[in-house]
């Protein structure tokens, strides 16, 4: 669900001169998505939208300019064509890849610059990711799960 509403996010901002959280959220909700401002801050931070000159004496939010989003798209694609199974226990998340490729899914994963993750360590199948708190392990682990398509 996160992944499809940043997402919504990045082609109203394309599309739209978004000024204010608050622009974005009535935005948000007619997409049909139901969204409180917390979520929309925690969104931006994750997305790290700024904001730009719109050229009116007005702002708008905006991606970064060093094209981070198509290299977040870029490591999301190596998440899902190489992981097979994910879950937590505790504040630890284990995946499991496709032989060979841990390495390549972990640094992955390192340089999406997700900040609840403490670190990650790599074999040749298997990828250990500590997490600031068991809560985020089980959301980040819904992340995973939506990125892979696994119910």
């Amino acid at each position: 669900m996160k992944n499809k509403r940043h997402s919504e996010i990045i082609k109203i901002i394309s599309s739209y001169n978004v000024e204010t959280q608050d622009d974005l959220i009535k935005r948000l909700n007619a997409s049909g998505y139901q969204v409180t401002q917390a979520t929309i801050s925690r969104d931006i931070r994750e997305l790290k939208l700024t904001k730009v000159p719109a050229g009116d004496n007005s702002y708008k939010y905006a991606l970064p300019s060093h094209d981070s989003h198509k290299y977040i798209s870029k490591y999301q694609y190596i998440v899902r064509e190489t992981i097979i199974a994910v879950d937590y226990a505790c504040n630890m998340i284990v995946l499991k890849t496709l032989a060979g490729m841990a390495q390549a899914a972990a640094a992955a994963i390192d340089a999406m610059g997700w900040n609840e993750i403490v670190g990650s360590i790599a074999g040749d199948d298997t990828i250990f990711v500590v997490m600031r708190s068991e809560e985020k392990a089980r959301e980040y682990t819904e992340n995973f799960r939506n990125i892979l398509n696994i119910d």
